[in-house]
């Protein structure tokens, strides 16, 4: 799993690469936490234009991620989503409380 960052205009955009697994989400939720917290961002972009397979756990990671921003009175949008991960957010029913475009 690769996390690539970048933050413009109270807008912190964390791009996913690789796979998101059960492995894989425990580590990178504390990563992006600490990314948020030294950015204070307004608006959180998760892009997932170079992640091939998540599993249910990435569902998590997104909720919590989606608390976080709420929490700190911003908003998450997901952005990108490629096939297989768009199928597990269908399944989840996730888009009635975050926007994602594919």
């Amino acid at each position: 799993m690769k996390l690539t960052t970048s933050f413009e205009a109270g807008r912190l955009t964390l791009a996913l690469a690789g796979e998101l697994d059960h492995h894989e989400a425990k580590g990178l939720m504390r990563e992006l936490e600490d990314r948020l917290e030294m950015s204070l961002p307004r608006d959180c972009v998760l892009d997932l234009t170079e992640l091939r397979f998540m599993d249910s756990s990435g569902i998590a990671m997104i909720l919590r991620l989606y608390k976080r921003m709420n929490d700190m009175g911003g908003r998450l949008f997901v952005q990108h989503v490629q096939s297989q991960p768009m199928r597990v957010l269908d399944a989840s029913g996730i888009d009635r409380i975050i926007e994602i475009t594919a």
